[in-house]
């Protein structure tokens, strides 16, 4: 059972914000390997604290892609696409 990869319109800016070179990388690892896995959290990461606590990161190099992963509707909503010192301000 693959997921849907879904963005968040700030998500969207983030990525426009990028060369090219590096959204084809990013939106390349979510349908490559996030999109096709049974279950996305198998290579994802969970955020802690009482903000972030229901996200999950993915770490491509210096870049982070904050999702949303949502079982019912078999959808990870990305919701932040940044560089590792500033995604998560």
């Amino acid at each position: 059972m693959a997921f849907d990869i879904e963005f968040d319109p700030d998500a969207l800016k983030d990525l426009k914000k990028l060369d090219r070179p590096i959204q084809q990388r990013l939106v390349g690892f979510l349908r490559q390997r996030v999109a096709k896995l049974a279950d996305p959290r198998e290579i994802g990461e969970a955020l802690s604290g009482a903000k972030l606590g229901n996200y999950w990161k993915y770490r491509v190099g210096d870049w982070r892609i904050i999702c949303d992963i949502q079982d019912r509707r078999i959808v990870v909503r990305v919701l932040r696409i940044g560089n590792r010192r500033e995604v998560y301000r």
